[in-house]
This record gives C-alpha cells, structure tokens and sequence, in this order.
C-alpha cells in the first residue's frame, strides 16, 4: 500500500506574500532626478529696460566644442570662478556708483560695482551638459566667495561662512530662533553682492 506524501497547508501563502510586497514598498527608495535649484526671480512690467554699460557684462559662452570663452578670450574651467571674482570686485564706480567694500583693481575698463555687475552665459545646443553645469558651478561659486569673505569680516562672531549660514538657514531643522538671527544678515551679503547671472537660451554658435 502506497503512503500519501503529507500534504502542505499553502493557505497563508497569500498573506505572505501581500506582507512581503508592503515590506518592500516600504524599504525601498526609489530615485527621482533633481534640477537645478534656482530661485526665478518675479516678473515685472518693465517700461523702460535700464541701459547696461558693456563694461558691467562678463561673458562666457560654451560652444559646441566644450570650449569656454570668457569675454572672447579662451580660458580653463580652473581659472574661470578667480576671474568672475576679479569683475565682481572690481570697483571701477566713481562717486554714486562707488564701491566702498570691493577690493578689486578698480579697473574703469571693467565693471562699477557689484550692483551693476552681470554675468552671461550663453551655449551652443550642442554643449555638453556636464560641461555648461560646471561652468555654471563655478560662476556660482564665485558669488560666494566675495560673500563668504564680507560675511566672516562682517559677523565674526558667528564663526562661520556665507554658504554654512545659508545652509543652515534653509535646513528645515534649524530652530525659528536661529532663522530669525540668521536672516538679516544673510540679506545685508545679498544685497552687497547680488548674484545676478543671466543664462541666455542656447543657440548654434560656431
């Protein structure tokens, strides 16, 4: 007489399994591709649009090569955040559009003061967009440092730079007290160095 193979109870299979599938729902973290964290600033009804010396602009363009020309000229992407320092610096304003907190060379062939300072950036279609970011980056960059440099001559006390307060200012775990401290000061730097960087729309450059 042949002996049944016992038989095995699958009834909590499903619940097994439904366990298992909010337990990977749960756990698993799922990537999202992030932006470009820029803050767009708010439209205005422009009449008359301000005349800008052409000394008050600095241009880079990226072509379609990767190239990076800072005001027509060729330069590497290491020399690129010191020159952006070098124009917004500069100080080159006399009597009301005098800088009295640059300390740049105060070159009347460059720009006035940080507050009429503009960078532009402009590629070809056809950039890398690794390239254009890190080209980006390092204008970016630039506006903090010469913040960074008045922040810690400004509020010594605070024992930190421009770019530890704002990131502890935008932490959501930073206390209202802290903020409110912090807020004020980080408007004065802001305001004395203004990051006003104009990204053109890209076009086929030779």
């Amino acid at each position: 007489m042949a002996r049944k193979s016992p038989e095995v109870n699958a009834g909590s299979m499903a619940d097994i399994a439904f366990l298992l599938l909010i337990f990977f729902l749960v756990t698993t973290t799922i990537e999202t591709d992030s932006g470009i964290n820029r803050k767009l600033p708010p439209m205005e009804d422009v009449i008359d649009p301000p005349i800008i010396k052409e000394r008050n602009i600095f241009t880079v363009v990226v072509n379609k090569n990767n190239d990076i020309l800072v005001e027509e000229k060729p330069m590497e992407l290491r020399d690129i955040r010191s020159a952006a320092v070098k124009f917004l610096d500069n100080g080159g304003g006399v009597g009301e559009e005098a800088c009295d907190y640059c300390k740049g060379e105060r070159d009347k062939s460059s720009s006035d003061n940080p507050e009429k300072a503009i960078i532009s950036l402009k590629n070809d279609r056809e950039t890398d967009y690794k390239v254009y970011i890190s080209v980006q980056n390092e204008l970016v960059a630039a506006y903090n440092v010469l913040r960074d440099r008045e922040f810690i001559s400004l509020y010594p006390n605070e024992r930190m730079t421009f770019v530890e307060a704002n990131k502890f200012y935008s932490d959501p775990r930073t206390s209202p007290k802290l903020k409110a401290k912090l807020k004020p000061k980080l408007d004065v730097l802001k305001r004395m160095y203004p990051q006003k960087l104009s990204e053109a729309e890209p076009s086929k450059l030779k």
